[in-house]
């Protein structure tokens, strides 16, 4: 059966918006720096694109799609059509919104959980955070996200092309977030997330996190967990592990044994950070 419309108008979009806006926050990175003399293949630039941002997404995606169905036909939610009558921004509105509170929890509970931050950890590895960055992640943070991004959504009766949007947002907001661009918000920082707050959240002397928001920074504002000082952090990554090189490498690090005393000091500095 072949697909028309808007779905299909959006699966021609949604690529070419997401590479056109990678050409883009690549290309500001070189004319106003951030970081300044940051390199354009940096170490792991090649894992980030080839292992996270292409084949571990597409199969990743393949995956989450027959969970999705599965769950769909093990219940019927999405005959329901629960929200398939509202108009197509108020469905990508609420979407929108509904998962970033969900991020910002789920981010902010990574960051204290020390199984949690196992599979988050990986995200932080890189010492050159720049617009590829943000597709570094753990394939179990990807699977637990994803589907709890994407099964609502399905299940819930939202147009196919509102789903087709919203990946396409974040795509395009992940990148520009973690983009090596020296860019002020003003007073859009109060409600819109961009690098000048999220470059600190990868800054390698902040330990516990801070700037947990994704595309919305309210959350942020509103439960204290903001953080913008007048400098520049010192440097970004992680200081206190030997993060390996390579995908699988990477996703293998997360189940590593740790000795128990180096766990707990490990812990027990994070705790106090």
């Amino acid at each position: 059966m072949s697909v028309s419309g808007p779905v299909a108008l959006w699966s021609v979009l949604s690529p070419l918006i997401i590479a056109a806006s990678a050409v883009a926050f690549a290309a500001l990175e070189r004319v106003r720096p951030y970081t300044p003399g940051q390199r354009v293949f940096r170490a792991g630039f090649w894992t980030d694109l080839l292992g996270y941002a292409f084949l571990q997404s597409y199969l990743l995606g393949l995956v989450i799609a027959r969970l999705i169905t599965w769950m769909d036909s093990a219940t019927g939610l999405s005959r329901l059509h629960l929200v398939s009558g509202w108009p197509r921004w108020a469905q990508l509105l609420f979407f929108l919104v509904t998962h970033d509170l969900y991020i910002y929890l789920f981010h902010r509970l990574q960051h204290a959980s020390p199984a949690l931050w196992r599979i988050h950890e990986a995200h932080h590895a890189t010492a050159e955070v720049d617009w590829l960055s943000g597709a570094r992640s753990h394939a179990l943070e990807i699977l637990i996200n994803q589907t709890i991004e994407f099964a609502p959504m399905t299940l819930l009766g939202a147009a196919p092309e509102v789903i087709l949007m919203k990946l396409t947002i974040d795509s395009v907001w992940g990148m520009f977030i973690h983009s090596n661009i020296d860019v002020k918000t003003g007073v859009l920082k109060y409600l819109f997330n961009g690098p000048e707050l999220h470059r600190w959240h990868h800054a390698v002397e902040i330990r516990d996190g801070v700037n947990f928001g994704t595309k919305l920074t309210i959350w942020d504002w509103l439960l204290g967990s903001v953080y913008l000082p007048p400098h520049k952090p010192r440097g970004f990554g992680l200081d206190d592990v030997d993060f390996p090189a390579g995908y699988l490498a990477q996703q293998a690090f997360a189940f590593r044994r740790r000795p128990a005393t180096a766990l707990g000091a490990v812990d027990a500095d994070r705790a106090s950070a």
